[in-house]
């Protein structure tokens, strides 16, 4: 008995220790929200874009912020960026944007929405101001619009043009002893390259030069002319890398002169016509966030979902396109009688071939009840193409990730790993001779890798069916521009993969031509978190430990890590997915 009590009085310790500290929690978030002061606009106020934030699809909420009061710590999503600027364009309050323009982490459809809604910005006669320390060149494909773009007098300007590599684990895999047994359709279709070869194959370095040229062009004309210059004199500097000093790029006229911070702000004073003591209204667009009223109302519905990530079967979690998830969320938006439209968002390179087949047949079927407009990101490949082609019609930016209609599939043979490594070996009894057909713990014989091909074949065809049917195009001229290349949306458009450029807000309002709507508004989903759920850590990690290993080990060795995470993920089922992951500088 006295063990009972014991028991029982430390269990109703805990619990009111436990209630305590959530009533204490709980006051505390109540007592912050009292207290918090929401941020003004004040007049002769200047919006600061820190493009050195990553701009995700949805915004980044930080869950903490909403004790603390500190709207700093919660990220805008890229469509809210768009629409953010586009309100501050008639905000009387605001005179100007300063853009604080380092190492970009968007993509370069991303950075190209972030330019366009800029360059709109401009056309109220309002300034632009650019100033960074060291500008690369992705951080100056959005800055060149910019009245005058300044850096730091011992920073740099990189000017070299484009390169990319990918990173081959042949080797790794021989050393391990480790055989990747790999099946694929389409001649183009690279993805399993890094595991079969220690180079680039022909076919790979045909695409990627063709793809990557398109991105380097597009930087160069926009350059030129913003910067009213020409490509040819822009490309010959790249080559010749005359641009090793900032010196060189204000001689070569890339920006208008090397000053520092404080220069940079003096001259903004001047354009505001304040005192040099006086203070500079700053609003860093975070905060801009909290109070500008750039959410349209109306009375129609738009659905818009986001689908942003690798598409996996199940569920799926952050940052995934789960097949199931969103096959509920799509099938939600289609039943609903108040939505009178559809934008789908994809930002996803492809995964699973079985998801990305669940999450076509809900878009096929809402495509029949309600206008269904897609809107590509940065990447819309592979799997991320496949789901797009239910779309009534499909918008992507000029150097957006595209195309990639292909299929693959990997088994691993770890036979000689486990026994010759680990001292591993395996031995059992089966019913049938396929019954262990695609275990890991032997090499495949002839029939069963002529079994699987044979799945991967059936798979790509209906692929091809699939954007055949979804673009009204012939079968066999889909094959000639598929076999897994790759391509940007500029090639896109041309070849009929995509049918305009545009980004986000240029679908929306198509969806709402379509559906013949004047008076709407969107209503974004997957919704956000709510506190507890980002607290607890049911939905997501508030301590977000991939970007801190992202900040610790660079952007290029957690796209490596990245990669072999991938592996596993890829391991007996088929893919549809872009090549392994590529890092462009």
């Amino acid at each position: 008995m006295r063990s009972f009590f014991k028991t029982f009085f430390a269990a109703f310790l805990a619990l009111v220790l436990f209630s305590l500290l959530v009533f204490f929690v709980l006051a505390g978030i109540i007592g912050g929200l009292a207290t918090k002061q929401v941020s003004k606009v004040e007049p002769q106020s200047v919006l600061v874009i820190d493009l050195g934030q990553h701009f995700k699809e949805q915004v980044q909420e930080d869950p903490f912020s909403i004790v603390s009061g500190d709207e700093e710590k919660t990220i805008p999503g890229l469509y809210d960026l768009v629409r953010l600027v586009q309100y501050a364009k008639t905000d009387k309050h605001i005179e100007g944007i300063y853009l604080q323009a380092h190492a970009s982490p968007n993509g370069f459809a991303a950075s190209e929405e972030i330019r366009k809604a800029l360059l709109d910005f401009k056309s109220s006669g309002k300034f632009i101001i650019a100033h960074g320390d060291v500008m690369t060149q992705r951080t100056y494909s959005i800055a060149n619009v910019a009245d005058k773009i300044y850096i730091s007098p011992q920073g740099m300007l990189e000017w070299v043009g484009y390169s990319v590599d990918y990173a081959f684990l042949k080797g790794t895999l021989d050393k391990l002893e480790i055989e990747p047994q790999i099946f694929y359709a389409g001649k183009f279709k690279s993805a399993t390259e890094p595991l079969r070869s220690d180079r680039m194959t022909e076919a790979n370095k045909l695409q990627t030069t063709v793809w990557l040229n398109d991105l380097y062009d597009e930087l160069l004309i926009n350059t030129a002319v913003a910067r009213k210059s020409d490509t040819a004199v822009l490309r010959q500097l790249a080559n010749t890398a005359a641009i090793q000093t900032v010196q060189d790029a204000v001689d070569n006229k890339l920006i208008d002169g090397a000053k520092y911070d404080d220069e940079v702000k003096d001259e903004i004073k001047s354009r505001l016509k304040i005192d040099k003591y006086e203070r500079i209204a700053f609003i860093s667009v975070n905060k801009y966030m909290s109070t500008a009223n750039y959410i349209k109302t109306g009375a129609e519905k738009i659905a818009l979902i986001y689908a942003e990530g690798d598409i996996v079967d199940g569920k799926g979690g952050k940052d995934m396109i789960g097949g199931e998830g969103y096959r509920s969320l799509l099938r939600k938006a289609r039943l609903d009688q108040s939505v009178k439209a559809i934008v789908f968002r994809i930002n996803s390179g492809g995964g699973s071939a079985m998801a990305s087949e669940n999450i076509w047949r809900e878009l096929e079927l809402a495509k029949k009840e309600k206008p269904v407009i897609v809107s590509f990101g940065d990447v819309a490949a592979s799997g991320g193409y496949y789901i797009a082609t239910a779309a009534d019609s499909i918008f992507a930016q000029p150097c957006t990730i595209t195309g990639s209609i292909g299929v693959f599939g990997i088994i691993p043979n770890m036979q000689g790993f486990f026994k010759n490594k680990l001292g591993i070996t395996f031995d059992g009894v089966k019913t049938g001779p396929y019954a262990d057909a695609m275990t890991i713990s032997k090499p495949m014989n002839e029939q069963e890798k002529k079994l699987v091909q044979a799945e991967i074949e059936s798979i790509y065809a209906l692929f091809k069916k699939r954007v055949a049917e979804g673009r009204n195009k012939d079968t066999a001229y889909i094959d000639s521009i598929a076999q897994g290349r790759v391509w940007t949306g500029i090639k896109a458009k041309e070849i009929g993969l995509i049918d305009r450029f545009g980004g986000l807000e240029d679908a929306v309002k198509a969806a709402a031509a379509k559906a013949k709507l004047t008076d709407y508004f969107v209503a974004e989903f997957p919704e956000p978190e709510n506190f507890f759920d980002q607290i607890m850590g049911k939905t997501s990690n508030p301590l977000n430990y991939a970007q801190k290993m992202k900040e610790e080990i660079g952007e290029e060795n957690f796209k490596l890590y990245e990669q072999l995470k991938k592996i596993k993920q890829m391991t007996g089922s088929v893919q549809a997915r872009l090549p392994f992951e590529f890092f462009v500088r």
